[in-house]
């Protein structure tokens, strides 16, 4: 099977979906609001190495790495994946696959070209003892079959970047135990997004919820245009005890014309002013206790703050994973890794 909608998941389609993609179908299924889409599996990430002949040039690319912490030599080996990747495209049957299914996700949205988010999602993403979060990539914005096919087989070779490489290599783990699924989702209208703890991510408190947000998509914060209003809210009664503004003269925001996310200049009139109000900023505490609830464990998630949402209506979530805290005394404040907010997602490296 090479292609599958999320409401066609269930708990045992990580082999096939991967990390990423498995646990946002099992948001859904728990009644959270999540992005409409589908996955290329990794049976057609498997498919597409073994039929080019890329799987045997993998393996023998990936050996003669030696030293796992020399970024000079891991980029040049990633950039020599990257370019097999290039000359090897989709065959047609995986591609009219891809087209029809994003065909499909336009009418179900009643879109002609609907802007879409193409999301890497491996099998051994964020796992609790070897942790990859951040390390694949998302592509906003893509519109058309061609692009999504492009971005499927970009986020494919984003398998192999330097980190990547060196992270496997220095484990002693390898590329065939996390083949990579890619999810294609509509991409979320946003007003702001951000991420939110369901544990203080610096000194460990499980008191109180943590919120981080900006205006538009998170790239402007991944890529450190902007920093992200802070709040934090007691879990118990929701209670906002802090509240930190910041200048945000930077948005991600969707340039049509052209068909990609862009970083355009904020409004001198919105810089200062906060990216959620009380009863936004309640819509996604109560959806992070809900995923806390349903996993029974501490929890990062990322979520987008749709321009048509309503007051009462709940938040849309685009991650959720476990949340490993470093507990410090020093004086810190969380940091999106690379959809980490987006590349943690809101889409891209995060």
């Amino acid at each position: 099977m090479t292609v599958c909608w999320l409401e066609s998941l269930t708990d045992d389609s990580l082999p096939l979906a991967g990390s990423k993609i498995t646990r946002l179908a099992e948001l859904a299924r728990a009644g959270l609001t999540v992005p409409t889409g589908f996955v290329v599996t990794t049976h057609a990430f498997k498919t597409h190495l073994a039929g080019t002949g890329l799987a045997q040039a993998l393996d023998a690319e990936i050996a003669r790495i030696k030293d796992p912490h020399d970024i000079a030599v891991l980029t040049e080996h990633a950039n020599h994946i990257q370019h097999l990747f290039d000359l090897h495209s989709l065959d047609s049957t995986l591609a009219t696959a891809i087209t029809e299914a994003y065909e499909e996700l336009c009418d179900r949205r009643t879109a002609l070209a609907l802007p879409v988010a193409v999301r890497s999602s491996a099998t051994g993403e964020d796992a609790s003892d070897a942790s990859f979060a951040g390390q694949f990539e998302t592509y906003l914005g893509l519109t058309g079959a061609a692009q999504v096919i492009d971005g499927v087989r970009r986020c494919w070779a984003s398998l192999f970047t330097p980190r990547a490489l060196g992270y496997r290599r220095e484990r002693g783990l390898s590329h065939h135990d996390s083949p990579m699924a890619v999810g294609v989702l509509e991409l979320v209208n946003a007003r702001a997004s951000g991420v939110a703890f369901s544990i203080h991510p610096v000194t460990g408190k499980r008191d109180r919820i943590v919120v981080e947000s900006s205006w538009g998509w998170g790239e402007a914060i991944v890529q450190g245009l902007v920093t992200p209003d802070h709040f934090e809210i007691d879990k118990s009664d929701g209670r906002v005890l802090r509240r930190e503004i910041n200048s945000k003269t930077v948005v991600s925001t969707f340039d049509y014309q052209h068909g990609r996310v862009v970083e355009a200049p904020m409004p001198a009139r919105l810089r200062e002013r906060a990216s959620l109000d009380d009863e936004q900023l309640a819509a996604i505490v109560t959806a992070v206790k809900q995923i806390e609830d349903h996993y029974d464990y501490p929890v990062d998630v990322e979520w987008v703050l749709d321009q048509q949402r309503r007051a009462g209506e709940p938040i849309t979530i685009v991650q959720a994973r476990p949340e490993t805290v470093q507990v410090t005394t020093a004086k810190a404040t969380p940091q999106w890794d690379v959809l980490s907010a987006a590349n943690k997602y809101v889409f891209n490296k995060k």
